[in-house]
């Protein structure tokens, strides 16, 4: 397909903008709360469910070493769970715990109320329509790149 000049500029505002944001995101994290790559990984075996760290590491497009590290940090924090897979006793299958599931229904930390309290006090009704309609779609975005 055709890129248009629209669509050009589109992709660059979007890069720009996300990229800035994600920068700024990266910069609140507090001690004790999930990163973003731990935060990613858990989402995706709870939306998922119980998955291989291979897959998981292809899903998220990053080395298997480092989806390793990342499920090795949740496992040590008790939020995921490695099993033999039941089908072929060499794989293991990592899931999400109880506690797993926890945090993740409490994941309004601290950055997450910090972009809360901005949007809040910086952007009217209209916008926060548009950027609730959004999210979907640049979730989508990033999944398909």
């Amino acid at each position: 397909m055709a890129q248009t000049p629209d669509t050009a500029d589109l992709a660059a505002g979007l890069y720009g903008g996300i990229g800035l944001l994600a920068r700024r995101l990266r910069h609140l994290q507090a001690p004790g709360e999930l990163s973003l790559p731990e935060r990613s990984a858990l989402a995706r075996l709870d939306r998922g469910g119980p998955n291989t760290a291979a897959e998981l590491a292809r899903a998220e497009q990053i080395t298997s070493q480092a989806m390793g590290t990342t499920l090795g940090a949740l496992e040590e924090r008790g939020f995921v769970e490695r099993r033999p897979d039941p089908h072929d006793g060499r794989r293991v299958i990592m899931s999400v715990t109880d506690a797993g599931r926890e945090i993740l229904r409490h994941k309004r930390d601290a950055r997450a109320r910090q972009l809360a309290e901005v949007l809040n006090e910086r952007f009217t009704a209209a916008e926060l329509e548009t950027l609730r309609a959004a999210a979907p779609l640049i979730e989508r975005l990033g999944e398909s790149l």
